[in-house]
């Protein structure tokens, strides 16, 4: 039986759906009254629980072999701090002490490529990196830093657990409009819409799925490992979107020294609405930064092979063609 948190997730439930296939059986955590339509129809053990509280922890982590744990908080505002570290980190090592009191097998825990340092331009991101706390990027980068920290520690007092570091995630079952998902919705209409001048590696959901399953099955205790796919500038991902549509129309695009100076601007508008913010300070700093990222360590030890961006754009804009009225935005703001 295989245990995941954060289940309900865009990667949550695309990995419940690849262990399913595979003829596995699953527990999917989910905060109480969280939205689960992302598990609707799937033969899952559906429990209720918040990595913030133990005894919801030890329920769940009974009788299962492998833990993958999802769940996070993902916020590129820098208001949430508080709540990112009590969930990025305090959450992790909830579920490491539950782990190691409920005798699990092992356990996977979802990083991120931000969690690492950051090198200049010209250098290779890998897994030689180490990951940085004290990263002034944001208290996302940070505090996910952190988390992965506390594994390793654990791993040296005998946790047998690898980290699984994904890079941009995008494709489909993203029922909860995750950025870039509310990015390609905007890019499918036939009216102006915006992008920014940048670049970044984005991966395939479905593949950093099958990358955890990999992790579990052939991953060394104690290793992390990069799952990246493709480097690529948003202008282009935008002219894919399109192309797949039969759509053209006006690019806004935002150079990086104008996007700098509009961002706080819009971060004050998704403040103000509510909404899930696209367009702010960490996502323009993050365009702008170093992203020649190797997942050559995870293809060698793993078997890990990310499929062409080209088909992950198609399967996506197909996907919320078919699906955009059964999907939800949504945000976490509750402490």
């Amino acid at each position: 039986m295989n245990l995941v948190t954060g289940a309900a997730g865009h990667l949550g439930n695309v990995l419940v759906r690849e262990l399913l296939s595979q003829g596995q059986k699953v527990r999917a955590l989910v905060l109480p009254g969280e939205d689960t339509r992302s598990l609707n129809g799937l033969d899952v053990e559906l429990v209720q629980g918040n990595i913030l509280n133990r005894d919801d922890l030890s329920r769940a982590c009974e009788g299962i072999d492998v833990v993958y744990h999802l769940a996070a908080l993902v916020a590129i505002t820098p208001d949430q701090e508080k709540l990112l570290y009590r969930v990025n980190v305090e959450g992790t090592h909830n579920v490491i002490d539950a782990v190691r009191s409920a005798g699990v097998r092992r356990m996977v825990y979802t990083s991120s490529i931000h969690a690492l340092e950051r090198p200049p331009e010209g250098v290779t991101i890998t897994e030689e990196l180490h990951f940085d706390p004290l990263n002034p990027a944001g208290p996302y980068d940070r505090t996910k830093a952190e988390a992965s920290l506390l594994v390793l520690d654990a791993v040296k007092n005998g946790l047998d657990a690898v980290i699984a570091c994904p890079t941009g995630v995008i494709g489909p079952y993203d029922y909860r409009r995750s950025e870039i998902g509310e990015m390609i919705i905007s890019w499918m209409q036939p009216k102006p819409s915006i992008s920014m001048e940048g670049h970044f590696d984005f991966v395939d959901v479905r593949d950093v799925a099958k990358g955890h399953i990999l992790a579990s099955e052939r991953g060394k205790t104690g290793e992390t490992y990069l799952l990246s796919g493709e480097q690529i500038e948003i202008s282009s991902i935008r002219a894919w979107v399109q192309s797949v549509v039969g759509v053209h129309s006006h690019e806004i695009k935002f150079s990086a020294p104008i996007a700098y100076l509009v961002a706080p601007l819009a971060e004050l508008y998704y403040k103000m609405t509510r909404s899930r913010p696209r367009f702010t300070r960490y996502s323009v700093e993050t365009l702008q930064s170093n992203s020649q990222i190797s997942s050559a360590k995870a293809e060698r030890e793993l078997g890990f092979a990310p499929r062409n961006l080209v088909i992950t754009i198609k399967d996506t804009v197909n996907w919320w063609l078919q699906n955009l009225s059964r999907t939800k935005s949504s945000l976490r703001t509750n402490k």
